[in-house]
């Protein structure tokens, strides 16, 4: 889709269930918001018959300026995650994908991580025999100085994941940046004059969000702000992931806020279906107002 002059595409990793139930993945939801939205929660979201959470992993491919720009690299193939079963030792299509959508992995010019979680920068690099290297090596990877040094283990912060990002920096983080392709900021970053990094943590330290202002469109896109629409009718049940469940609440609260005031679509990083929605205001919460023209990621994924 274009939105002014930037055009957006979505690049699917992966779609399915990611055992959990609702109430394990986001504790502080209440059943009967769950039971209330189930006719459009259902399948695409929640399956109906296992009650299993159903999530994508997929990356925003944006054309701006002249330059690729991508938004999360979702999980990576052959990624040891001991304790993130899920996630460990894929084997996906990604780069097919992305190169379905006309781009190699040189072409790219700037790589966004939201933030540093497992399934957001796994693409980061691949295994080139022995040795993670980065995937895209000619681009400028953005990450956020306080998610940085949060997941540094030699700073030995505990989280709320416990071990469940294990070897994550050390095979996609720490590789790009010794290559010396990153560049941490802090506060808020101008990629260009469609596109401004800001933080917004809550969900980790350094979780930020991408806005998009071209021309009279506008988006946001949120990476951990939402793992499921049921965040936007519900916005204080945060995902049992948010390491500052206060901070998390706030930032999801001023962010669909802005959103829904500013007719901007939002993009979180793993919602099936449509993948992205415009909100509005409704009551003390949010309602999806329209769904953006992807197809439907659920039609050809698991």
């Amino acid at each position: 889709m274009t939105l002014g002059d930037v055009t957006v595409t979505r690049v699917r990793e992966y779609y399915g269930p990611v055992d959990m139930t609702p109430e394990t993945f986001f504790p502080e939801s209440t059943p009967r918001t769950w039971e209330e939205h189930s006719s459009w929660l259902e399948p695409h979201f929640v399956d109906p018959g296992t009650r299993i959470v159903n999530s994508a992993i997929q990356t925003w491919l944006l054309r701006s300026e002249g330059r690729i720009i991508v938004v999360d690299t979702g999980v990576g193939n052959h990624k040891e995650r001991p304790y993130a079963p899920v996630w460990s030792r894929l084997d996906t299509g990604f780069l097919d994908n992305l190169a379905a959508a006309g781009v190699r992995p040189e072409d790219v010019d700037v790589v966004v991580n939201t933030h540093l979680h497992v399934d957001h920068v796994g693409w980061n690099t691949f295994l080139d025999g022995r040795s993670w290297v980065p995937t895209f090596p000619n681009a400028t990877y953005l990450i956020a100085k306080a998610d940085f040094d949060f997941w540094n283990p030699a700073n030995e912060h505990r989280s709320v994941l416990g071990r469940g990002n294990q070897n994550v920096f050390e095979d996609s983080v720490a590789p790009v940046h010794e290559a010396g392709l990153t560049t941490l900021w802090e506060g808020s970053y101008t990629i260009d004059a469609n596109l401004r990094l800001d933080l917004a943590p809550g969900h980790t330290p350094g979780s930020s969000v991408l806005t998009l202002a071209s021309g009279t469109d506008r988006a946001v896109f949120v990476g951990d702000l939402l793992h499921n629409p049921v965040q936007i009718v519900e916005p204080d049940a945060n995902s049992c992931f948010c390491e500052d469940p206060a901070g998390a609440r706030a930032t999801r609260r001023r962010i669909l806020g802005w959103a829904a005031d500013h007719r901007a679509l939002v993009f979180p990083a793993h919602l099936g279906g449509a993948g992205a929605a415009e909100v509005a205001r409704a009551g003390n919460g949010f309602a999806v107002k329209d769904w953006a023209p992807f197809a439907d990621i659920s039609e050809d994924a698991r």
